[in-house]
C-alpha cells in the first residue's frame, strides 16, 4: 500500500524525524519542501522525548495533529498509536483494520521487544511489523490461517516462533520443512531459516505464533 493511499498515517514520536529526514532522499529529483508535505502525517503522537523540535513545528504548521502523552509511561508509543487507529475506526471496519508499521525493527533490541509485544497486546488486530529485510505478524492460536505469499517481493526465507507461549502441536503445509504435531518452545525446536515452497503455506497451532518472512531487496 502507498502511503499517500493509507486511511490514516501516524508518526510515533521520533518516527516523525526519519519521515522528515528521509523521504526527500527517495526523490533527490524533486524539493524536499514539496516531498515532506506530499508525505506529511496526519497525527504524531507519542511522549515527544525523541521529535526533535523544529521537525514538531515544521509538520504542526503544515496541519499534522500532534498529541503528547508524556503523562503515560506505562504504554510504548506504537501502543498509544495503535489504540489512536483503533478508536478512529468504526467497530464494523476493524474486523477488515490492518496496520503497517514501518521502522518498527533493526534498532534498540528493548524497543524491537516493546514492538513485538504490541502484537500480543492487540491480538485481534492485524498488525504487521516492517523493516528493510522482513516483516512480522502475530498468528493467533484462535485461527486456523492460511498464507498467500507474494513470491515477487517476498521470501523465500521465513519463519515460526513461540514467542508469548509454547506450543506443544503445529502443523504446517507449504514450507520446504513442514511441521507435524510438532511442538515447539525456547530452548527447544523452534522454526528458523524454513523455506517457502508453495504460494499458499497453512498454519494450525494451538499457541500464539509470530510469522515471519523475508522481503526481497528491490535493485
Amino acid at each position: 500500500m502507498e502511503a499517500r493511499a493509507a486511511r490514516v498515517r501516524l508518526c510515533a514520536d521520533g518516527g516523525a524525524n526519519r519521515v522528515y529526514d528521509e523521504m526527500p532522499k527517495l526523490f533527490p529529483d524533486q524539493d524536499p519542501l514539496d516531498v515532506r508535505y506530499r508525505y506529511k502525517p496526519d497525527v504524531i503522537k507519542g511522549d515527544m522525548d525523541s521529535i526533535r523540535s523544529e521537525v514538531q513545528d515544521f509538520y504542526a504548521n503544515m496541519g499534522t495533529k500532534v498529541v503528547d502523552e508524556s503523562h503515560d509511561q506505562d504504554t510504548t508509543d506504537l501502543h498509544k498509536c495503535i489504540n489512536f487507529i483503533l478508536d478512529c475506526t468504526p467497530d464494523p471496519d476493524k474486523s477488515n483494520l490492518c496496520i503497517l508499521v514501518a521502522g518498527a525493527l533493526g534498532g534498540r533490541f528493548d524497543h524491537e521487544i516493546g514492538n513485538i509485544n504490541v502484537l500480543y497486546r492487540f491480538s485481534p488486530t492485524r498488525i504487521i511489523l516492517l523493516s528493510d529485510d522482513c516483516l512480522i505478524y502475530l498468528l493467533p492460536k484462535t485461527h486456523h490461517h492460511e498464507i498467500y505469499i507474494q513470491s515477487n517481493v517476498e521470501g523465500p526465507h521465513c519463519g515460526l516462533i513461540p514467542v508469548g507461549a509454547p506450543s506443544t502441536s503445529t502443523t504446517t503445509t507449504g514450507l520446504k520443512w513442514d511441521l507435524n504435531k510438532m511442538g515447539m518452545n525456547f530452548g527447544g525446536l523452534i522454526s528458523t531459516s524454513n523455506v517457502v515452497r508453495d504460494e499458499k503455506v497453512t498454519v494450525h497451532s494451538d499457541a500464539d505464533l509470530l510469522w515471519t518472512i523475508s522481503i526481497q531487496k528491490l535493485i
